[in-house]
């Protein structure tokens, strides 16, 4: 039986799409201004995001405690909202469309390891959350998902495959409970 050897790790191939200095310089201005609870302002951090690359729409909140990976690996929309202490873990590319919501503690999590491989190998994919996507509270997506148009994960649950749109997914895996019916009459 052969054993996972991680002296043999090789990530060479791995293209994070910034250099060191730009890395680096992400790194402190995500643990300044994105990252501790002192700076609600979601203003400022779009404008940073955008100095990074990111492509930021209009009406994008960002509550404290938010940490993202790659800025010039973003898309975000118009009215998205992304939680306290959401993690954009954006090795490759995160599209959120508009009107999404990523709820507090949620982890998008595009990289994971191939552990059939002595190796440990890095894998990587994109996720895309459609329009009006609300991902739950403390809930996961892995890379290679798309949450389609509407689509709702619910708290705590780990979405590794898509998710069709106006559905409810729970659990872990993620499967579908429920339609998703949005009522437009007035309380």
């Amino acid at each position: 039986m052969n054993k996972t050897d991680l002296s043999t790790f090789d990530n060479s191939w791995y293209d994070p799409g910034a250099g060191i200095v730009k890395r680096a310089l992400w790194y402190c201005i995500n643990a300044i201004f994105f990252v501790p609870a002192w700076n609600p302002f979601s203003q400022l951090k779009c404008v940073l995001l955008r100095c990074f690359g990111a492509k930021v729409g209009q009406n994008v909140v960002i509550k404290p405690g938010v940490n993202i990976k790659y800025p010039w690996k973003l898309c975000i929309a118009d009215d998205v909202w992304i939680g306290e202490n959401a993690w954009l873990d954006n090795l490759d590319n995160i599209f959120i469309e508009k009107n999404v919501c990523i709820s507090q503690g949620a982890l998008l999590l595009c990289g994971n390891h191939d552990y059939t491989k002595p190796t440990f190998d890095l894998i990587t994919g994109k996720i895309v959350l459609k329009e009006g996507v609300w991902i739950g509270a403390k809930a996961i997506v892995t890379g290679g998902v798309t949450c389609h148009s509407h689509a709702v994960l619910a708290v705590g649950s780990i979405a590794s495959k898509d998710l069709e749109a106006y559905w409810v997914y729970q659990g872990n895996p993620a499967i579908k409970k429920r339609l998703r019916t949005i009522s437009t009459k007035k309380k």
